[in-house]
């Protein structure tokens, strides 16, 4: 199973580290999800050693990386631009390399200059080189004036991208950036490519001030990585002095620059087969109720989820499901949300506790609401003169409790707890309706028996 695969890759990049399961547990969750990935925290606290760590088990996927400044250029991250490709006559590098029959050229140009021995060794490598100019004059003719970019080893021919001390790129990077993180396309010289990175990961010790009119432009940086992870230094003793009998082992040994060797690798095939099967996971419509609420409660308290986030939070959840074998999304699932989230880190304790309380009790808040109202109908028709008339008000009242109960049962399985909690919320209605019905002359009617009467009258 491919999860297997993935979550013992998660346990044995977690095991090199200390208390940053939450970050690698992320990571993953990024890259199923082909999302972006900030990471803030102080220096020294492996954000960088576990994001290496991570995607150097990703066998055969092109990576990137880059330390930003204030002097890092486009030409650093997207490549330059091909001069021989606006230069009369001359053919682009990247066209010359993808010509299958002036590659087979060059291959057989190496080999006779490789084992050329007298004069008629080297006049059939004039002759080829000869052919060879022909045939790239011709190349230059097809392709005259379409401008070309060297991207080799850059950012548009990378799957995984990290991007060290972001905020401290320049404007003319910044916007480059911008489309290329959110949209995955680079544009240069009136001429876009599509990049295949599922992923882009940075990292920072602090985050700028939006209300600075120098940094506000880092704002849109800030808001096109969709996880947020902020990471302190290692606070258990038990777990520092692990790391420390780890590092001091000569065995466990590795130097500087090196990754240990692993058999925990995922290729780059099995990484777009994940994905797959993340996006089959099933999303009930009691789910998208939950991820409502969730909403709702994080702007009642004033912290801020753009449409753009809560549209997209499908994927998130369906990847933790999928981590944990499961093929639908259950509420539990939800938690993955923390660091989707939240935008300000003193906002992740109010998101984590409101996706915690609501998840841990999706339906509580909801059936409280509605037995609420079905008590206080229950009140009003016990408080009347005339139970006769008041009766017929509570009835269509209890009818429109029942319906909503009715819709949120529609979207559980019959062993999930929360379906059992509906069922006992409409014994309840029927109680109350049945007792205001024996202080009448009417006869006692069950709600769904009601409802159909009510749908043939109309």
């Amino acid at each position: 199973m491919l999860n297997d695969k993935m979550n013992a890759l998660i346990e044995e990049v977690c095991g090199e580290l200390a208390e940053r399961e939450e970050l690698v547990h992320t990571i993953a969750l990024a890259l199923l999800t082909g999302k972006n990935l900030f990471v803030l925290g102080e220096p020294g606290q492996a954000k960088s050693q576990a994001i290496d760590l991570f995607r150097s088990h990703i066998t055969d996927a092109k990576q990137f990386d880059i330390l930003m400044s204030k002097g890092t250029d486009q030409e650093q991250l997207f490549g330059r631009l091909d001069l021989a490709s606006i230069i009369p006559g001359h053919v682009s590098y990247t066209v010359l390399n993808h010509d299958p029959r002036y590659a087979q050229m060059r291959k057989r140009l190496t080999e006779l200059m490789n084992s050329a021995q007298d004069d008629c060794g080297y006049a059939e490598i004039g002759e080829l080189h000869g052919r060879m100019n022909r045939y790239k004059a011709a190349l230059a003719i097809q392709h005259e004036g379409v401008p070309e970019m060297v991207t080799a080893n850059k950012i548009p021919e990378s799957h995984i991208c990290f991007l060290d001390e972001i905020f401290k790129a320049n404007d003319g990077v910044l916007n480059c950036l911008l489309k290329a993180l959110n949209e995955r396309i680079y544009t240069n010289e009136g001429v876009s490519m599509s990049i295949p990175v599922i992923s882009f990961f940075a990292a920072s010790n602090e985050i700028p001030n939006f209300h600075n009119p120098e940094e506000k432009s880092l704002r849109a940086l800030y808001d096109r990585f969709d996880f947020k992870v902020n990471t302190r230094y290692v606070e258990d003793k038990a777990n520092r002095m692990r790391i420390l009998a780890m590092k001091q082992d000569p065995a466990n040994f590795v130097p500087d620059g090196l990754q240990r060797i692993s058999e925990k690798e995922i290729s780059l095939d099995e990484l777009y087969q994940m994905q797959e099967e993340v996006r089959a996971v099933k999303i009930p419509d009691n789910i998208n109720e939950l991820a409502d609420n969730i909403l709702c409660e994080l702007r009642r308290k004033e912290i801020s989820v753009t449409d753009r986030k809560y549209f997209n939070f499908s994927l998130v959840v369906q990847a933790e499901a999928w981590l944990a074998g499961r093929d639908t999304v259950r509420p539990q699932d939800m938690k993955a949300l923390v660091n989707y989230l939240w935008d300000k880190p003193e906002d992740r304790e109010i998101v984590q506790e409101t996706i915690i309380r609501l998840t841990e009790n999706p339906l509580g808040d909801k059936l409280d609401e509605l037995l609420a109202r079905a008590y206080q109908y229950r009140d009003e028709f016990d408080s009347a003169d005339n139970f006769g008339l008041a009766l017929i008000t509570l009835r269509n009242g209890l009818l429109a409790v029942y319906n909503e109960a009715e819709q949120m049962k529609s979207g559980l399985a019959e062993a999930d707890p929360a379906h059992s909690a509906v069922e006992g919320m409409i014994a309840t209605l029927e109680g109350i309706s049945r007792e205001a019905h024996a202080k009448t002359a009417f006869t006692y009617l069950p709600l769904p028996e009601l409802k159909a009467y009510k749908q043939m009258s109309t």
